[in-house]
Formats: C-alpha cells, structure tokens, sequence
C-alpha cells in the first residue's frame, strides 16, 4: 500500500491519463475498539431530490445508491442550506445557516465569494482530533490561488485536488486542476481532442487517498462535479437509443456516473477491510437544474415538490441524503427535517472532538444508530442570485431574481419575496406565502391570509434568523507576526488559542516553531490549567532573527497548540497558523529616490507601483509624470486612498525629503478628494500631513530617519469619499 509521502509526490500528469491502472489495494488491520469512524461524505452538484430510484426515479438508473439507501439510512427531509451553490457549500462546511454564514449567495459582477480565518470548518474540527483530511473535486470558492485563506489547505483539508473556483468546475474537459498549492496541467491527446474527463481524475484521486490513509481515521469530502450543466460525459451509455436531447441523455448518463463512483468507493473500502469502520453518506447541494438545455420534468427531478434549483420551495432546498455503515446505521427512513449544517456537530461527535458552539446546525449522531435526535426549533434560507432559470422563475411565479427568505417551523413553511434585492424592507412590502408541509409537502395551498398569526410569528423569526455580520468566537489557534520585520531586531509574534466550544478544556499549551538560526523568547506564560468554554489563551514571543538573514527571502512561523476533551488530545496546527514573514530587499547603498528602491510590499499603487512589482527595475523618470500645483516632478510614487507603501532602509538612511499631496490628475476631475498622509519608521510615527485636498495643495516631508529599518508611507481617506484620492509622494529621496 503506498504512503503519505508516495501520494503527495504522484504525478498529476500520470492522473490526467485516464487509462492508468489503479493503485495496489491491501487489506488494512480492523479498526482499534472504540477508535471513531472514517467518514466519507459524497456531495453531488445540482442533484434533485428524485433523481435516485431509492427516492422514486424511473427513467435513470442509481443501482449501488439504491443498494445503500437499502441497507442505510435514507432521510425524506434532509435540507441544502441554500438552493444554489456557494453559500450551500459554505453552510454545509462551516454548520452556518445563510442568515449568518459568510458566503451568502453566488457571485454577481464581483468575485467568487470566499472563506476566511474565523470559518471553522468540519475538516478543522475533525483534524484536531488527528483525522487525515482530503477534499477531492469542486471546493466552489475563490480566488483561483494557492496560499491564500479561502484555500482549502487552509481550511482543514491537508490534501486537496480539483477545482478552486466554482466557475472553473463547470468544465469537465479541464485544462488544469489544483493539487494543493500547485496548478496541474492537464494535457490534451495526441490528437488534439479532449483530455482526460474530470470526474475519473477526481475518482482516481479518491479512491487513491483511501488506499494512502486506510490504516488511520480520515475524513474524505469527495464533491464530483455530477450532474451539474453542461451535459458532458465520454459515453451516454445506456441512454444512447432514447429518444431524448442530447442534453437529457448526457445528464441521465452524468446521474449514473455519480453513482458509479460512489460504487467504487464502496467496492473500495470493502476491499481495504475498513467498510465496517467508514460512514458513507451522500448528498446533493441544492435542488435540480436546468441549464444546458435539461429537462428535470422528464425525470421528475423534484419528485413530488414544487421548485428547482434557485427556488426556496421544497424542491429547491429539499435533497436526498442517505447514511451508510454496515453494523452500525440501521436500515430505514427518518423523517426529521435534517438540515445540512447538521454534519458539522454531527462529525464532531462521531469524532470525539469539540465543535464550536456558535453553530447553527445540531448533532443527529444519534439517529445514525438507531436512536433520536433533537430538532431545529426552526431552519432558515435565504435566496439572492444573479440568474433566473426558466421553470425556477415560473415556480416562483415571476419572482426569481428578487431577494427571498424562508422559514420553517414545526410543519408551517413561510416563503416570502422582497419587492426586489433589499432585504432591509418593511414587512409589509414583501410578499408572504404560509405553506403546511405536512398536509401539502406540494406547496399549493398557500394558507397566509387564512393564519395571520402564524404569520406574524414566522415574519419574526425570519427577521430574527439574519445578522448583517456573524461575529464567530475564536477555534483553535492562529498567528500573528508583523508583515516585515528588520535583520537582527526583535519583534513580537503572537498565538491566541480560542476554545469555541461549549465544554471546558484541560492543559492547554501553545508552542512557536521558528526558522533555525533565530531566537525566540515567551514573555507571557505558554500553558494553563484549562481553557474555559468560550476562552482563550494569548501567548507572545520576542522572536529575534539572525543579523545575517538572507535578504530576498521568506521566513515561516508556525504556532501550534494542544488541549484535552473528554479525555481526547486536540491538536491544532495547520496552515493558517504559519505566519510568514515578508523577504527583505537590500538595503540602499547610496542617496535614492523612493521610486528607484525595491519595495517590501505595495498596497493600492498605481502609476511605477502599478506597472511593476519589482520598482527597482525601472528606470528613472518612470511612470506618469507627477503633477502636484501645477508643479511636474519626474520622481514620484502614485497611491490611491487607502495604500501603504513599505521599504527596508536597514538603518542606513538619514533623512526622507519629499511633496505629498492630491495631484493634479485627481484635482482636475473633482476637488472632492481628502487624503491624509503619514510616515512611520519602525512603527513611530514621523509625519502627519493632517488633511489633504485639491485645494489646500501639497505639503512638504522632511523628516529624520537615523537608524531606521522599515519605512512605511501611508495615505487614508480623510473624508469617508474614496473617489478623486489619487495621491502622490512627489520627489521622495532618501540621504545616506
């Protein structure tokens, strides 16, 4: 069986060839008594509540899902977190509804909506408890980049292949995906044709985790793409002679492929001798499309509900779930509204971990043994997407592109539509629908007028379930250290280690590992008894590099901090904990203008900041002239509010001469510009321009810089009106 090391070096070339024979399988050695389960949760894209048989299907085949749901757990009433992706995915992974989630919709004109360093993952909590973690397939966020928070690696998820951005995963011929930190490139044949198809690389990936970490508890999130639009697939299969669109062919064909992946990792895990010990579950994130020319009536998609994806009726938000383990997931059907944003707690029972308490979703481990779980006193959606589908915005009678919100309480279901995008509406201006879901799960009789009380109560609690920001309790450990910091010269690194939780911890301790060669010093105590629920514990370091740092170069802190719960270590410490320390450029030598110089790090420039992201390499008089007052200077930094511009002196300037103010440019289209300007060495304060504008003309910097290492220039607006604030620092020269 191949280890860690082996899979993180394969050859993501040899994966994008389809036809390569997949890796050796041995048995692993059964799992230790009492260890937790692996746990392997399969989420389809754009998978309706009927499209499997074991949900009422006719016309396309699901064998091995309709064998698990057989021997499983199917749940009638499991629920999306939202009826289109992004803020589905995003609720699902962070156990947040989307009335306090951070992703709350799909993107518009702007980016792709990212996580960041509060969301507490699934595959955080899980880790702490020493799961080996794998996102394979579509992650849905962005930006498309390595090292950034959004990242799955910086989420919790050690291992991670497929699609960043969701807009990138509508493309199953890629041309490259992401392992880890790196782009792949996936060659095109010989012919020129189309590479490999996605979702056998993504199959091949899973399948190859599961072999790698067989032998200790894992936590796999496999996302394929299926059967998200366009209807792309090799083969139509046995769908090829219906007399269908092609379009209806290749999504019946993609629905089949689905379930033959999730198959073979079954096939897989009964191999490896570990399906007793993994719990399968699989699910959709929303309800069934009809993009690309797809029909869900022909496949009765919704089953027996009214809506599709981007609807907040049943059929938009309602999805199959079903659980798998054989000898531990009893075989039946459950009927409790079960909302996604339950596997987060869920997860962390399973796994003997400590879940963050200010999640919305609540634990059903119970259920998955035969048992009971508490219910949602309600659950809430919200709906504001940029696009309107054909049926979707006929379900909704017109209304697809408006702002929408739903409820549900007990068996009542509110739905109701802003007069557009502003949710911040009177009630009296939206348009309300009181649905009985247990008389009519259909959604036809809307029983508002007849039940002003429940109205007025379910109108509440929708105003109630939305919090313009979600402030989350810190989880876990993260780091702080400053952006650059000077050879030779100490500075201060600090961890907080936060117990989101809802129990104590015992014997909390924090650690700092630095690059070889520098010193670090604790000056507040790095342990302690325990760590309260809802605590945290602040741990800084004097942290001095070596006066011989090489320049040019990057430095890597990284924090690490352990606890114990419920006599389970918890471990943290991943990549979001790593602080890296920005490189250093040389020093000047001799008296220099500012815009000759290499910069540590530029924030909002334009002009020569602009145009080049190593300055030094222009040469001088680059960039577009200044012009401040009327006066033109060669030399010069353009900045709009707010920016920051930081250099390493290496204390070996003397004095920074220069002219700041609004230039010319920016005054000859208003005079509503107000900037204000300051200089810091070392972090004290220099200079302070008060404010500047158009009018009152630019203001001389003449300042002593003895002794400095980094030099920071700063412009904020001074006005609350970031229009018309380009700034310049005209002839800024340093003397050595």
């Amino acid at each position: 069986m191949p280890n860690r090391r082996q899979f993180l070096a394969g050859s993501a070339a040899a994966l994008a060839l389809a036809g390569l024979p997949s890796t050796p399988v041995s048995a692993a050695a059964p799992r230790a008594s009492g260890r937790a389960p692996n746990i392997v949760l399969v989420l389809a894209d754009d998978l309706g509540y009927g499209e499997l048989g074991s949900y009422g299907q006719q016309l396309i085949a699901t064998p091995r899902l309709d064998e698990l749901s057989a021997q499983g757990l199917r749940f009638t009433q499991a629920y999306s977190a939202a009826a289109v992706c992004a803020p589905s995915r995003c609720s699902l992974l962070t156990g947040l509804h989307t009335g306090h989630a951070t992703v709350r919709q799909n993107p518009f004109s702007g980016p792709q909506g990212a996580l960041g360093d509060g969301d507490t993952t699934f595959a955080e909590v899980l880790r702490a408890r020493g799961y080996r973690t794998g996102c394979i397939g579509k992650w849905g966020f962005g930006p498309d980049e390595a090292d950034q928070p959004s990242h799955p690696n910086a989420r919790g998820f050690e291992e991670f292949y497929g699609y960043i951005g969701h807009g990138h995963a509508h493309q199953y011929y890629p041309s490259y995906l992401w392992h880890n930190g790196e782009r792949t490139d996936i060659p095109e044949n010989a012919n020129g044709a189309k590479g490999a198809y996605a979702i056998d690389l993504i199959e091949r990936r899973a399948l190859d985790f599961l072999d790698t970490h067989a032998d200790e508890p894992f936590l796999l999130f496999l996302t394929p793409t299926t059967p998200h639009a366009p209807s792309d697939i090799p083969s139509d299969g046995a769908y090829a002679s219906r007399p269908w669109p092609a379009a209806d062919k290749g999504h019946a064909a993609q629905v089949t492929r689905l379930d033959t992946l999730v198959g073979n990792v079954v096939d897989r895990l009964k191999a490896l001798g570990i399906d007793r010990d993994t719990l399968v579950l699989t699910t959709s994130d929303n309800g069934p499309h009809e993009e690309g020319g797809v029909d869900p009536d022909r496949f009765d998609a919704n089953g027996p509900l009214r809506g599709y994806k981007r609807n907040l009726y049943e059929g938009g938000v309602r999805v199959p779930l079903i659980a798998w383990q054989p000898g531990t997931v009893p075989a039946g059907t459950t009927g409790r509204p079960t909302p996604l944003i339950d596997l987060l707690p869920t997860f962390a029972q399973l796994g003997g971990a400590s879940a963050p308490r200010d999640v919305d979703g609540i634990s059903v481990a119970p259920l998955l043994t035969g048992s009971t779980a508490p219910r949602h006193p309600q659950l809430y959606w919200m709906r504001n997407d940029p696009y309107a589908t054909g049926r979707a915005d006929a379900a909704d009678n017109g209304r697809n592109l408006r702002l929408a919100e739903s409820v549900r309480k007990g068996d009542l279901k509110a739905v109701r539509f802003a007069p557009a995008r502003d949710r911040t509406v009177p009630d009296d201006q939206w348009q309300l629908e009181l649905y009985d879901l247990a008389a009519d799960p259909g959604e036809k009789n809307d029983l508002a007028a007849a039940r002003p009380s429940d109205v007025a109560e379910l109108t509440a609690l929708l105003r109630a379930s939305w919090v313009d920001t979600y402030a989350r309790e810190p989880y876990g450990v993260s780091l702080t250290v400053p952006g650059v910091v000077a050879r030779g010269k100490a500075f201060t690194a600090r961890a907080t280690f936060g117990n989101a939780s809802a129990s104590a911890w015992t014997g909390p301790r924090v650690t700092l590992d630095v690059p070889d060669g520098w010193q670090a010093r604790a000056t507040t105590p790095v342990t302690a008894d325990q760590l309260a629920a809802g605590g945290t514990l602040v741990v800084a370091w004097e942290v001095t590099p070596p006066s011989d740092a090489a320049v040019d170069a990057s430095f890597p802190l990284r924090a690490e901090a352990t606890a114990s719960y419920g006599g389970n270590t918890l471990r943290f410490g991943d990549d979001r904990t790593t602080g890296t320390v920005a490189s250093l450029p040389a020093p000047p030598t001799s008296d220099a203008y500012l815009s000759d110089l290499e910069w540590v790090s530029a924030a909002n420039g334009w002009g020569p900041v602009e145009r080049d992201a190593c300055n030094g390499k222009q040469a001088a008089g680059d960039g577009t002239p200044i012009s401040l007052g009327g006066t033109t200077y060669a030399k010069g930094l353009g900045v709009h509010a707010p920016s920051e511009v930081v250099y390493h002196l290496g204390g070996r300037a003397k004095r920074l001469t220069a002219r700041v103010g609004i230039d010319d440019f920016s005054a000859g289209q208003s005079a509503a510009g107000g900037v204000r300007a300051r200089v810091s060495g070392d972090g004290v304060q220099l200079f302070d321009s008060g404010t500047l504008t158009a009018a009152g003309g630019p203001k001389s910097v003449d300042v002593d810089v003895t002794g400095v290492q980094i030099l920071r220039l700063v412009v904020q607006d001074a006005n609350g009106n970031g229009a018309y604030d380009h700034t310049s620092w005209a002839e800024a020269l340093v003397r050595v």
